[in-house]
């Protein structure tokens, strides 16, 4: 990754003249530039991924911490702002700023809400996404362990851009999981160590 990074900064370098304008880059540059990304291959806007996990907190601990939109920035990382209005018995509007630097991405989530067995927040009206859909479902985990539980997370999108799409493919699966991790952090931060070791149980990504 180092290399990549060197090997991509020199072609920026490389495009600055002495006087300080910018210059376009030549074409054996974006060429190398396109091969260091995966330009030349065709790639997908859309994304999906779905985790199950086996934890040792209970299907309400677990849905609590993550109906908890208000304090996601607190504790989500890359999450900068987070409020909910227009609260309902099943459903409210989250309104959320994420930063993945430079980029900063602010939308509205339509949040579904049915406790304490599923989430599902739909967004249509970033700059970055066609549509970015979130999906958090709770069931009974062992049976000896009454706080335990099974998360089955999803999260499916697309970029409008074809180079964040590149871009994706190289970052989004860490940062999704560190995503994940966190609510499972958070949910020890408020309830204690966890009864169980996690357990993954199924991950699908495309």
């Amino acid at each position: 990754m180092n290399k990549l990074l060197r090997k991509s900064g020199s072609i920026i370098s490389n495009s600055v003249q002495q006087n300080g304008f910018y210059t376009k880059p030549t074409s054996n540059q974006l060429h190398n530039t396109r091969h260091i990304f995966g330009f030349g291959v065709a790639v997908s806007k859309k994304k999906e991924y779905q985790r199950k996990e086996l934890v040792g907190y209970s299907m309400q601990q677990m849905y609590d911490v993550v109906a908890d939109v208000d304090n996601y920035k607190s504790f989500v990382p890359y999450c900068k702002k987070s409020t909910v209005d227009n609260r309902k018995a099943n459903s409210a509007q989250a309104q959320l700023v994420v930063g993945f630097p430079p980029i900063y991405e602010r939308y509205t989530s339509n949040l579904t809400l049915q406790s304490p067995n599923l989430i599902k927040s739909e967004c249509f009206d970033g700059r970055l996404f066609n549509y970015l859909q979130n999906y958090w479902g709770f069931s009974p985990g062992l049976k000896d362990v009454p706080d335990s539980c099974v998360i089955d997370f999803r999260v499916t999108f697309e970029f409008k851009s074809a180079l964040h799409s590149h871009l994706s493919h190289l970052f989004f699966d860490a940062i999704v999981q560190q995503m994940e991790n966190a609510f499972v952090r958070e949910a020890e931060r408020r309830y204690g160590q966890a009864r169980i070791k996690a357990l993954l149980l199924s991950l699908q990504r495309s």
